[in-house]
């Protein structure tokens, strides 16, 4: 077995160490940061491709057969929580910036990686798989409406090309995915180097950590009161989510429940950044650059809670 095989297995094995560590190497080394930049829109995507590798779609017909607790979550996930966002930052007086991306990011589909990390923490994997590809499927035709259209943010973007960067991030994602699944690498070579394609996805993860960090640590020092709200939005927003979609679907059983909680709280922000390009406020790239740390630090905690209640 080869250093390089080895190297990824061991990035599997501790992905929430290696990840913590990224997001903050990314505040602490803005040089580094800068210089990765560039990486940025090409890793996400690459991310994207390697998640729907690692995917099992026969999992997600297996969870269409028993489409209640994906409906509910799809809607949960989709469409009530932004609106129960809005309402909360709404009440709050909010800065404009963080309002909205703190919508942006309840509007959205769950990371991608959500099944990676529902097997390393122990959770519902085929559960979360099904949720991700259906809401990712869902997603240009869902965020762009609530965001622009019923929520009324202001991101300097059209409906119809904000709708058609996602759509073709997402479709592209899937047909290269797809066209790897039938014609390269069967479901056998797949399985066989599952723990490689999820140390690939690690590294993809820390280069995302990264490179989304450019500028934030110079914001600090102009902006220190905005940017430690900003944080404390991102910490409470990320836990506050994970409890409401835990306690919601608390129903199905605890191993669904915090699955569903993950999720909720856990939402793809690096693939709306991507698409959105220069048409961002500053104050909404900020936001969802410092809303990595608890989506990259927590883990750490949740996997002992999960371990204990699970």
């Amino acid at each position: 077995m080869g250093a390089a095989s080895l190297g990824l297995e061991f990035l599997a094995r501790h992905a929430t160490k290696f990840l913590a560590f990224g997001v903050l190497t990314g505040l602490l080394l803005p040089p580094l940061s800068d210089f990765m930049r560039p990486a940025l829109g090409p890793a996400i995507f690459v991310s994207l491709v390697l998640a729907l590798l690692r995917l099992d779609f026969g999992d997600v017909i297996d969870q269409l057969r028993r489409p209640i607790l994906l409906t509910l979550f799809t809607l949960f996930g989709l469409f009530l929580s932004p609106v129960l966002m809005l309402g909360v930052v709404g009440t709050i007086g909010l800065p404009a910036g963080l309002a909205a991306g703190l919508v942006l990011m309840a509007a959205s589909a769950p990371i991608m990686s959500a099944p990676t990390f529902a097997l390393i923490l122990g959770l519902d994997a085929a559960f979360a798989i099904a949720v991700v590809v259906l809401n990712h499927i869902l997603l240009p035709f869902t965020l762009p409406v609530m965001a622009l259209w019923l929520l009324d943010l202001e991101l300097q973007i059209s409906l119809l090309e904000f709708m058609g960067r996602l759509a073709f991030m997402i479709g592209g994602g899937f047909a290269i995915a797809i066209a790897i699944k039938r014609w390269i690498l069967n479901p056998v070579q797949i399985q066989r180097h599952a723990v490689h394609f999820d140390g690939l996805m690690v590294v993809c993860l820390v280069v995302i950590a990264i490179a989304i960090m450019a500028g934030v640590t110079e914001y600090f020092f102009l902006n220190p009161g905005f940017t430690l709200l900003t944080i404390a939005a991102a910490f409470i927003a990320n836990a506050a989510l994970q409890v409401l979609g835990a306690v919601a679907f608390l129903p199905a059983g605890r191993q669904v429940a915090f699955t569903a909680g993950h999720m909720a709280g856990n939402c793809n922000m690096a693939l709306i950044l991507a698409v959105l390009a220069d048409s961002a406020q500053q104050e909404v790239v900020i936001f969802f650059a410092l809303a990595q740390l608890p989506m990259y630090m927590l883990p750490l905690l949740a996997n002992r809670i999960y371990r204990r209640f699970i």
